[in-house]
């Protein structure tokens, strides 16, 4: 089911209505988290009262492809990469060999900007 209050002005909102939108209409999309976790450092009060801080935070690398697509879905049978760009953000180096990579595996990828847009070359692509 749709959510009742969207944006697409946020990547968030966009990419939740993008995902929101396949799912209810037949397909399947899941976002694609490739950026890792962040491992906090250990802190503590000793005895005394005192805070205490064993190690330090430290960044684990993700295992993902980089230069993946924000989502990820299976519509109609098709493999479809859904990169999300709000405002002037526009897509990496690493994100256009991405997008070479799919296509040329006969993958579908589009980059989406807002909803409107997207939901034109969906139904233009899979209607």
């Amino acid at each position: 089911m749709l959510p009742r209050t969207c944006t697409d002005k946020t990547a968030n909102g966009l990419t939740k209505m993008i995902i929101d939108w396949i799912n209810y209409n037949g397909g399947q999309a899941e976002r694609i988290n490739t950026t890792g976790r962040l491992i906090k450092a250990k802190t503590y009060k000793d005895v005394m009262g005192i805070t205490k801080t064993i190690g330090q935070d430290k960044w684990i690398k993700g295992t993902g492809t980089l230069g993946s697509a924000d989502i990820s879905a299976t519509i109609q049978g098709k493999s479809v990469k859904i990169e999300v760009k709000i405002g002037r953000d526009k897509q990496s180096d690493v994100q256009k060999q991405y997008q070479e990579a799919i296509e040329k595996a006969g993958g579908i990828y589009y980059i989406a900007k807002d909803f409107d847009s997207f939901y034109n070359w969906y139904n233009e692509i899979f209607k």
